[in-house]
């Protein structure tokens, strides 16, 4: 999920969208006569500022929504040769953005599903003056439980992060469509992963009757299902079912698995068309940074054990002291008493 530059010189130039969420000074004010020009706001199409203008208090939940992602993939990959890294300049995920691997796609779903989460639930906390919950469930229940209360509007974050995010991605090649599927993939997740989710009424807790409502997912289990998505990616092809241009416009989003044997990739699954760069050693060229100075497992025969993480370059072993507190104890009222504990850690480096 990513943004261009408005008015690039010959091909657009691909930033991370976090950038619009990297200052304080990004507000409209309530009456939403004049947006703050943060200079990262100059990362933003027209359509993109257009877009929340319209929708006083949405930046909010943009830059809210990115920052989870960002997080959550850095979590997800923790104990990966490539664990999501991110810098401070304009290009917030590296190069790897330009390219159409796996760890390409995971980015573009995270952070679209991200945006999408972090608005629906914001439209339920009344952040956004442009929707509220979604009040559409309101017809018959259960037998013992009924609709009502507040669900999140999962159909406005979906909505709303088609519009904003896809809008940057340009062309009609195997990149562009990759990215619109992956986009959607995010989206599709959050949706897919809603819980119902219920409140008793009755005497003394009794639960005669329940109010029932739509509620959003974990964030973390979006992360989690995007992962395994990740780990199971199709690597696909572009599908070119006719050679005339009317063909060509009937179906403009057409991919198909690069293995004829293997089924075609659902909305929910995540696709690339590129195998990954080697993640083990400093490349600039690549944008990768290597995994030199990780700390690894060393009784792991996991991704995260030393053997896989250090690519066989072999690790180093040092001890280090730490002091925590400890022992806390609370006294009334009101103050809290701490011990400090000293331990001895052993971490493992590769080389």
């Amino acid at each position: 999920m990513l943004i261009s530059t408005e008015g690039a010189a010959k091909e657009p130039v691909k930033w991370g969208i976090v950038n619009v969420a990297s200052s304080a000074n990004l507000l409209t004010n309530s009456k939403n006569v004049q947006l703050v020009l943060d200079p990262s706001l100059a990362l933003l199409s027209r359509r993109q500022r257009r877009l929340i203008r319209q929708n006083p208090g949405i930046l909010h939940a943009i830059a809210a929504g990115l920052h989870t992602a960002i997080q959550e993939c850095k979590w997800q990959f923790r104990n990966r040769r490539w664990n999501c890294p991110t810098t401070h300049s304009p290009a917030i995920f590296g190069k790897i953005v330009n390219r159409g691997c796996r760890e390409t796609a995971f980015v573009f779903a995270i952070t679209s599903a991200g945006v999408t989460h972090a608005v629906a639930r914001s439209c339920s906390e009344g952040a956004i003056e442009s929707c509220t919950c979604d009040y559409r469930r309101r017809g018959p229940g259960g037998p013992d439980w009924h609709w009502g209360g507040c669900s999140d509007n999962v159909d406005f974050g979906r909505m709303f992060s088609r519009e904003f995010v896809d809008s940057s991605e340009r062309g009609r090649d195997l990149r562009y469509l990759n990215n619109l599927h992956n986009n959607e993939a995010g989206r599709m997740t959050v949706s897919s992963e809603m819980r119902q989710e219920c409140k008793c009424h009755g005497m003394s807790g009794s639960c005669v009757v329940r109010t029932c409502w739509m509620r959003l997912p974990s964030f973390r289990a979006v992360g989690d299902f995007l992962k395994d998505r990740f780990d199971g990616a199709s690597r696909v092809v572009y599908a070119n079912k006719g050679s005339n241009r009317a063909s060509h416009r009937a179906d403009p989003r057409h991919l198909e698995p690069e293995n004829p044997a293997h089924k075609p990739p659902s909305s929910r699954d995540l696709v690339y068309f590129e195998k990954s760069p080697n993640f083990c050693s400093y490349n600039g060229k690549t944008g990768t940074h290597g995994t030199s100075g990780r700390n690894c497992n060393s009784s792991s025969p996991a991704l995260d054990g030393c053997e896989l993480l250090c690519c066989g370059r072999g690790f180093k072993t040092q001890t280090e002291k730490v002091t925590e507190r400890c022992h806390c104890t609370f006294h009334w009222c009101c103050h809290v008493s701490c011990l400090n504990c000293t331990s001895t850690q052993t971490l493992h480096q590769c080389l």
